[in-house]
């Protein structure tokens, strides 16, 4: 039974990851144009100021990626579950090692046994994760095909920084992998990203979380 639904688990893992594929390889680059032109006509009047501040479209791009992963991530995935799964890891861990060193067999036999039941748990903890995937990469895939072209258009590239003037916004900083505007991009929606993110997780411990939750997904909570 637990080989069943472990197995289930995973195979709806692999769907959406094999849907989020499809969508990348097949049905994005076919929808390049109509998506630039969506991102010229919805982002530029927003956060493109006239072509003025380049960084600063960067960083307020970065921003709107990471809050709406950050909320469909949060929304999607039950923080309290894997928190729950990674203190059973851990404790399922240090017991059979101990047993190991002690050389308790029927010990191990036993714990080996509960293993199956633990990953099903895990694979399904961790399955919330790859649900936003689909939905960030229909949101968040015009804005970066948008910023492509953007940047392409400005009549200057480059920008100053404390330590160097005229930084190019397509030179390669770090041994030619990955021109300055993707890094700049990159490095705002980590950071970012981070402190919404765990800002996020705190949130959906609280009572408010669970009941706006439940009220958008009954699902969720049976």
């Amino acid at each position: 039974m637990f080989k069943k639904m472990d197995n289930t688990a995973q195979g709806s893992m692999l769907l959406y990851l094999l849907v989020f594929m499809f969508l990348i390889i097949f049905i994005f680059p076919m929808l390049q144009e109509p998506m630039t032109d969506f991102g010229w006509a919805v982002f530029y009047p927003l956060i493109g100021f006239g072509g003025k501040y380049p960084v600063l479209t960067l960083f307020c791009a970065g921003i709107i990626v990471v809050t709406l992963s950050s909320l469909l991530t949060n929304f999607f995935t039950d923080w309290i579950k894997m928190g729950e799964m990674q203190e059973m890891s851990k404790a399922f861990q240090a017991e059979i090692t101990k047993a190991r060193k002690e050389g308790n067999t029927n010990r191990v036999n036993k714990l080996m046994k509960m293993q199956p039941e633990i990953m099903k748990k895990q694979t399904e903890a961790s399955s919330g994760t790859m649900k936003p995937m689909i939905f960030l990469i229909i949101f968040i895939w015009p804005i970066f095909i948008w910023l492509k072209s953007f940047l392409a258009s400005l009549p200057h590239y480059y920008f100053t920084v404390p330590w160097a003037d005229n930084v190019s916004l397509f030179g390669h900083p770090l041994f030619n992998f990955g021109q300055t505007w993707l890094w700049i991009y990159i490095i705002v929606s980590f950071v970012i990203g981070q402190v919404l993110r765990q800002g996020f997780k705190y949130i959906s411990w609280s009572d408010w979380w669970k009941n706006i939750k439940a009220k958008i997904r009954p699902a969720a909570t049976r």
